[in-house]
């Protein structure tokens, strides 16, 4: 599968509880902070309920 690179690019103050721990299931946290995942499709789907907080790179 391919590696995608997410980056962290806005704070979380003012997200949901359900936002908040996604980010933090991601691995994220702090802005940005990158992590290297697998494109799965949960990843995917983490990732459309968080895109407004994320950058997001296929590698």
């Amino acid at each position: 599968m391919a590696q995608v690179k997410i980056t962290q690019v806005k704070s979380i103050i003012d997200s949901s509880k359900n936002q908040k721990l996604t980010i933090q299931a991601l691995g994220l946290g702090k802005i940005s902070k990158s992590v290297l995942v697998e494109n799965t499709p949960q990843i995917a789907g983490m990732l459309r309920k968080v895109q407004h907080l994320v950058e997001v790179k296929e590698l």
